[in-house]
């Protein structure tokens, strides 16, 4: 399909506003065809009534019916084929490679949580059946299960052009719950969102769905803001910087009626390298983390920034192995020069305070001076670490920051100190682990995953993946936005006390049409 720059406004292309921008390959600076309409504050006004409309029918729609939607979804995306992956390329300077392996994410997404709603287990049906003669007072039959919020807001992400933007797990999580979707398209991709786009217009049109039920907008911050505060928007998805999340969370917090935003935000990711696996294996320790570090230009939200060690010969031979290896690689490009700004402005804010050193810069360059990152190594002392509030700002692009502490409770306390983080990850023997068995425990307390002897780049889309972590990693703990937990952000709890069975939805009735897990009276059964 050929490019139009108009906004999905419930399955009608529009472009109402006087407002408009480009997109730009960020590997040669080149601006590239289609000129993308904002929309207007009327546009978003529609986009949102015409979701609060398709919902109540939405909602009511079968699990099967919306499965179907969600797997219709996966294969028109995949009938997009060289135009999407080509354009996709242009708009973010990644190889063909990561493009092909985002798109298999997102498909993938979308037909695991079709599958995740036709079992049924994420409405965790529950049934207690009456007992009548119960003293001193009768029990009642009282029943409950998980209902659609209603609209849904999703923020696209800059460095996920696919499996975190238009059709990404916000928006198949949210469909896959029963809620309608508007989608903020990212302004670093917007071709690539115009595509995708339309491929889930048409699996609307296929499925025969209210046109409501997915809008997309490309918006400027002020209807950005004005889709949060909407009356009919229930909850808001989110992923980005502290910054505009923190402020997208103050928003809906203002509201007569406050919404929920799930927003993932940043992360440092801590790596601990205990003493015994420096000794064995330090160099290949140095190597993963040099990959891990420049993997994507470092344009990931689990990127490694902090890699802490215990100060000895070893640890001083894995931090200069590491600033060699990362000096050698070359210059990353990032999705925007927006990003490439804020890289260098943090790292120059870093090594401006006292004993932050520079051991490891990459000084190869790239065709656009204005998107190349140098992947760098700092290093400091937990000292000079805990007495700058600063150095703990993540810094989003391919840099780590060795911080040496002076022993073994010197770790533990920094590690105690820590804010929340997505992820922290130990590499380590087993010595190791029977001497520090307090880290994990410490731990857990700071980040939604805990990873042994592995790395935190690559995030694997499964039932138990958590994605998300305590303040400031994202803005509520409890939920993950990748995996099949993500649905229960867009889903809430409802009881029907005293029903007759004939009133009763099928997934609470006593002959489970449906055939999904239940607990009844405290089991769960078929």
């Amino acid at each position: 399909m050929s490019l139009t720059g108009k906004n999905f406004i419930a399955g009608s292309l529009e472009a109402k506003g006087d407002s408009s921008f480009t997109a730009t390959n960020p590997t040669t600076g080149e601006t590239l065809e289609t000129s993308f309409v904002h929309a207007t504050m009327a546009e978003v006004e529609s986009a949102c009534e015409a979701a609060a409309k398709a919902f109540p029918t939405y909602r009511h729609k079968s699990a099967k019916e919306r499965a179907t939607f969600l797997r219709t979804i996966s294969e028109n995306i995949l009938a997009l084929g060289d135009e999407l992956v080509t354009r996709t390329m242009a708009e973010t300077g990644f190889p063909e490679a990561r493009i092909m392996g985002e798109r298999g994410r997102t498909v993938g997404q979308l037909n695991l949580f079709a599958d995740l709603i036709e079992k049924g287990v994420y409405l965790d049906a529950r049934i207690d059946n009456a007992l009548p003669d119960r003293q001193p007072l009768p029990k009642p039959d009282v029943r409950s299960m998980k209902v659609a919020m209603g609209p849904v807001v999703v923020f696209g992400a800059s460095n996920f052009p696919l499996a975190f933007s238009t059709a990404g797990g916000d928006t198949a999580s949210a469909l896959a719950a029963g809620c309608p979707v508007i989608v903020k398209a990212h302004s670093a991709h917007p071709g690539c969102s115009e595509l995708v786009a339309g491929a889930i217009a048409k699996a609307v049109k296929d499925c025969n769905l209210p046109a409501g039920v997915f809008s997309m907008v490309f918006a400027t911050r002020n209807e950005g803001q004005a889709l949060v505060c909407h009356p009919d928007v229930k909850a808001v998805g989110f992923t980005g910087s502290q910054f505009a999340g923190t402020t997208l969370c103050k928003l809906a917090a203002s509201r007569p009626e406050p919404i929920p935003v799930y927003a993932e935000m940043g992360s440092s990711n801590p790596v601990f390298v205990l003493p015994k696996a420096l000794e064995k294996r330090s160099g290949a320790i140095a190597e993963g983390l040099t990959a891990s570090v420049t993997m994507g230009a470092g344009q990931f939200c689990t990127n490694p920034g902090m890699t802490v060690v215990i100060e000895s010969e070893a640890s001083k031979a894995f931090v200069a192995d590491t600033a060699s290896q990362l000096k050698g690689c070359p210059a990353g490009t990032t999705v925007q020069a927006a990003i490439k700004s804020g890289y260098d402005s943090e790292i120059a804010a870093k090594i401006k305070t006292d004993s932050v050193d520079v051991l490891g810069k990459s000084e190869a360059s790239t065709d656009n001076p204005d998107t190349a990152v140098h992947p760098t190594l700092l290093s400091t002392t937990s000292k000079v670490y805990r007495a700058n509030e600063h150095l703990s700002a993540e810094v989003f692009g391919p840099s780590t920051m060795a911080i040496n502490c002076s022993d073994k409770e010197d770790m533990l306390q920094l590690a105690r100190e820590l804010e929340g983080h997505l992820t922290a990850s130990i590499f380590g023997e087993e010595e190791d682990f029977n001497e520090y068995c307090g880290l994990i425990s410490i731990l857990q307390e700071k980040v939604g995953r805990i990873i042994i002897n592995q790395y935190p780049t690559g995030v694997e889309v499964c039932p138990s993946m958590v994605h998300g972590g305590p303040f400031p990693s994202s803005s509520d703990t409890r939920t993950s936005s990748v995996g099949t937990m993500a649905i229960d952000r867009f889903v809430r709890p409802i009881s029907y006390q005293n029903f007759a069975q004939n009133l009763l939805p099928d997934e609470l009735k006593d002959n489970n049409p449906l055939s999904i897990w239940r607990t009844v009276d405290g089991e769960l059964k078929k």
